[in-house]
């Protein structure tokens, strides 16, 4: 059962590295460099990649960053529906019962996405751009969506309105729309990982935008501290340590538009095509990137309850904030307590 007590919001941020470091033995010989790069422009946000290679093999890290920084492109460009000639714009702009190609990547995620709104009660669900374009659009005109705005757009999303085949996927309904940006992010670090194992990097890690993989060992054989940003000052409240495991983090008190004088988050439950209230940060860990973002943003939704679900499935754990400012709870899983180097800084 996790465990309650008060505190503020959480949300986690990368250790800083610099861009080659050695990581040195007790008599202060080189034991293994660390390499990394910063892809700019990466989904739209920012990027790290760290290779762990011993000192004489600096040069084919970097070939392997490379090589991995074009697998987070190769994501993007087919699953981004901000590029205009995706996979998933053109699914998108599809008219009604049009079989759409596409990559058996692409579709292998959208089955992972379609089976995670069955696995986290509908909390997580990639086909609600209706209801999300829905309240984006009140929000530039500062006035709340109509119940019969609402329902229409409720009446366009669910896995029902669309159909997957062995190569591909057809739109039932003609407003129907996905989205992978909750998951597209998490599946790019998954295969950038993969690719710098494939190339022989004993070590290493990712980060897109917050979300964080780590695997091998960190410095001096330890684990990889991930640092816990708080959200309503700067400065961290504690550090987790993780290795060959996944963080990502969903946040909802920071990101808000104001409608008619109300605060209304910009993370959406799909079950009732309106804003979630009172889960301001969600941080899960899990042994993959994709769980993780799937978890994360399906506990904002649930809440607390959801940490009974997550519980049943192993190697996931979570740290789940609600309230407000002035009164916060925090909730957690036995095994987060247990990553945490230090007690949570809460003052």
């Amino acid at each position: 059962m996790p465990t309650s007590r008060y505190g503020r919001v959480l949300l986690v941020g990368l250790v800083l590295l610099t861009a080659v470091a050695l990581w040195q033995t007790r008599d202060g010989t080189p034991a293994l460099a660390l390499v990394n790069a910063h892809p700019q422009r990466v989904m739209g946000t920012d990027c790290t990649l760290v290779a762990a290679v011993a000192p004489g093999d600096i040069a084919r890290a970097q070939k392997a960053l490379e090589a991995a920084e074009a697998v987070i492109r190769d994501v993007e460009a087919r699953m981004s529906v901000y590029v205009e000639a995706s996979e998933l714009s053109r699914l998108n702009r599809a008219v009604a019962g049009e079989n759409v190609p596409l990559t058996a990547d692409t579709l292998g995620v959208l089955r992972i996405a379609r089976d995670a709104a069955s696995k986290t009660a509908g909390a997580f669900d990639a086909t609600c751009p209706p209801v999300l374009l829905l309240w984006k659009d009140a929000g530039e005109r500062g006035k709340r969506p109509s119940e019969d705005a609402l329902s229409a757009a409720r009446e366009a999303t669910g896995w029902t309105r669309f159909e997957l085949t062995s190569s591909g996927a057809q739109k039932k309904m003609a407003d129907a729309r996905l989205d992978l940006g909750g998951i597209a992010k998490g599946h790019a670090i998954d295969r950038t990982v993969g690719a710098l194992k494939k190339a022989n990097v004993k070590a290493g890690l990712v980060e897109i935008g917050g979300d964080v993989r780590v695997f091998g060992p960190g410095p001096k054989g330890q684990g990889w501290a991930v640092h816990l940003r708080h959200p309503f000052r700067k400065g961290s409240c504690g550090t987790i340590e993780l290795q060959d495991a996944a963080v990502c983090t969903s946040g909802s008190y920071q990101r808000f538009t104001e409608i008619e004088g109300q605060r209304y988050s910009h993370i959406i439950d799909p079950r009732t095509a309106r804003p979630v209230q009172d889960v301001p940060s969600v941080t899960v860990v899990a042994p993959d990137c994709i769980t993780a973002d799937i978890w994360a943003t399906a506990l904002s939704v649930l809440g607390p309850e959801g940490l009974e679900k997550l519980a049943a499935i192993d190697g996931l754990e979570a740290l789940l904030i609600t309230g407000r400012p002035e009164d916060f709870a925090i909730h957690q899983t036995p095994g987060f307590a247990r990553l945490l180097r230090d007690p949570l800084r809460l003052e």
